[in-house]
């Protein structure tokens, strides 16, 4: 009997050190698992034109210098239903529960804000001139809920100098711009307090789509002495409808990135959306590796570099002014 004993408390001690193992081996499996957890990150574009493209290859260049494990479903509004496609696309995203949501200009960033609203998920944006306005945080310092990002405001005092250094007798400044964007009419506000100091007359037209654009182009371009454009989504997706109407008056586009002086307007003191795409992807690894959203104060970028179209200006019969000798100098895209 005594036997018996000695070999079933053996037994009971094996299958005592087999669960222990087992136990323990199943728990550093789950913590391996979540280490190596692939991370699904929606990233909503509200259309695509270059500044918006340039955003996108930022932000994946960030997330691919963190090394950490994600997949991405990109998805870009069509220039037709943007607002409604950005909805879809966030209410899709938040079904299938993503782990976060990056979202390219105001009114995508307003989309998946909404959608969001309830759950856990927390949204990056990038690309908006006026956070606090579009109402996606409380204060750029202290965002206050699981958004932040990256704002694209303009320098317009250094655009308006520009402006001024190219054109010395400019009077009136045109501006087309799309009402419902909140940072267009943010960014109307404070060039038109700008300009007000120098003496300049802002007109300003008002559009809502891209259908309304040829008329209010012409209408515009008939009574000023140049146009001045800003990261207004829907004109810089009518670009080239602009520089049409600006064309048959022989007046310059001034745009508000490299971008869009490539394609034909004459200058501009430009925002680089490649960095600042690269800033807000790092943002969401912060917050992906538990940075709190909430407290995570908006960032902009201060680099704003003058660039110049010398094809434009040549075609202009426009001088470089001396002030901007060393200013970029690119040609305009074939």
């Amino acid at each position: 009997m005594k036997k018996i004993a000695k070999i079933l408390t053996v037994c009971l001690t094996l299958i005592l050190c087999v669960g222990c193992f087992a136990s323990c081996g199943g728990d550093s499996a789950g913590a391996s698992s979540d280490a190596a957890k692939t991370l699904k990150i929606g990233i909503i574009q509200y259309m695509s034109h270059p500044s918006l493209d340039n955003c996108y290859n930022g932000i994946v260049a960030a997330l691919d210098e963190s090394g950490i494990n994600y997949t991405v479903d990109h998805q870009t509004g069509s220039s037709a239903s943007a607002d409604s496609d950005c909805t879809g696309f966030a209410q899709n995203m938040v079904s299938k529960n993503y782990d976060m949501i990056i979202a390219i200009a105001t009114p995508a960033a307003q989309a998946a804000y909404a959608a969001t609203d309830g759950t856990d998920i927390p949204v990056i944006f990038c690309a908006v001139s006026d956070p606090e306005a579009a109402k996606l945080v409380e204060s750029n310092d202290r965002p206050g809920d699981k958004c932040t990002g990256t704002s694209d405001v303009l320098d317009l005092e250094a655009q308006v100098n520009l402006i001024q250094a190219m054109q010395p007798d400019v009077k009136t400044i045109g501006i087309l711009y799309t009402s419902s964007e909140a940072n267009s009419v943010t960014n109307l506000n404070n060039f038109k307090a700008v300009c007000q100091k120098r003496g300049l007359t802002v007109e300003a037209n008002a559009v809502q789509s891209g259908s309304d654009i040829p008329a209010a182009a012409e209408l515009l371009a008939s009574k000023v002495d140049c146009i001045n454009n800003f990261t207004d989504n829907n004109v810089v997706n009518n670009l080239s409808v602009v520089l049409a109407a600006a064309d048959k008056y022989n007046i310059p586009v001034y745009g508000s990135e490299v971008e869009q002086v490539k394609n034909g307007c004459l200058a501009s003191v430009s925002i680089d959306y490649v960095s600042l795409g690269k800033v807000t992807g790092q943002m969401a690894v912060d917050v992906l590796g538990g940075a709190d959203a909430s407290t995570m104060a908006v960032k902009t970028i201060s680099d704003a570099t003058p660039v110049v179209n010398s094809d434009v200006l040549n075609n202009l019969g426009m001088t470089m002014p001396a002030d901007y000798n060393n200013a970029e100098t690119v040609t305009t895209n074939k």
